[in-house]
């Protein structure tokens, strides 16, 4: 995998950890980072090793948002190229969450305006009780405009609502009551409670997984209970036919592991 300079991967055991790497900008991120997080989770479509992401960040936080020197810049932009650039944030929080691996985020310290897109954009999401979450951004007279399709899908309306038009921070726990984050435990306990879910989805078919998560995309967002009809129908016959499939009912049947789970022992 190719080098970055505000990001830093590391695949162990099949599963890619990229973790946010500016510690002392609070790995606020940039027009870069932007740029470095698109091109990896693109390239992950293709990575047939890797049957999991989690992302991190350096340092003392998660991810601060938005660069201050890049909303400077930004401050100063005409309205084409302040929605080009919208455009461009929006595009990198999208192809993390159609990324066709499981994806989860963990958060620490401070996870600040668009690092909840971030987080909200993976499949699932854990921090440290310590944490500290903010939608900050009508503070300063904007809105977290290109996040909230993530936001809203992940804590609901009326939650969206409350976090969205207050403003307010939150600590672990309360991001957990509002769904924001999977769970918030202590931070000692965090690596050990993802390193479980790692551990359940090394047992679950690398193919059936992606078309899961093609599957809950398509349902919730763009077929009717009508058009789900044909749709679901077709996807079930087409996996029970696939190589996958066949192996793991058969593993099922057999009362043994299937061999994608024999495959990471290795």
């Amino acid at each position: 995998m190719k080098a970055y300079n505000t990001i830093e991967t590391l695949t162990t055991n099949r599963v890619l950890t990229i973790r946010l790497n500016r510690p002392e900008k609070h790995n606020a991120f940039n027009e870069l980072m932007l740029q470095e997080l698109t091109d990896v989770f693109t390239g992950i479509q293709r990575m047939d090793g890797v049957i999991c992401v989690v992302l991190r960040g350096n340092g003392k936080s998660f991810c601060a948002g938005i660069d201050l020197n890049w909303m400077k810049d930004v401050a100063k932009n005409s309205w084409e190229k302040n929605y080009q650039e919208s455009l461009f944030l929006a595009e990198c929080f999208y192809t993390i969450y159609t990324c066709a691996k499981p994806t989860i985020a963990v958060a620490h310290g401070s996870v600040l305006g668009g690092a909840n897109g971030l987080l909200s954009a993976c499949d699932m999401a854990y921090c440290s009780d310590d944490s500290v979450f903010s939608l900050s951004e009508v503070k300063i007279g904007i809105v977290p405009a290109c996040i909230s399709p993530y936001v809203i899908k992940r804590v609901g309306e009326y939650g969206a609502r409350e976090l969205m038009l207050t403003g307010r921070r939150i600590s672990g726990k309360e991001a957990e009551s509002f769904r924001l984050v999977n769970r918030s435990l202590p931070a000692a306990e965090v690596d050990a409670a993802v390193e479980k879910v790692i551990a359940e989805l090394r047992s679950s078919g690398p193919a059936a997984m992606s078309h899961c998560k093609t599957l809950i995309d398509k349902v919730s967002n763009t077929l009717t209970m009508k058009e789900a009809i044909e749709y679901t129908a077709r996807m079930i016959a087409e996996i029970r036919v696939s190589e996958e499939g066949q192996e793991g009912m058969k593993a099922f049947l057999e009362k043994r592991k299937p061999g994608w789970v024999k495959e990471i022992a290795k």
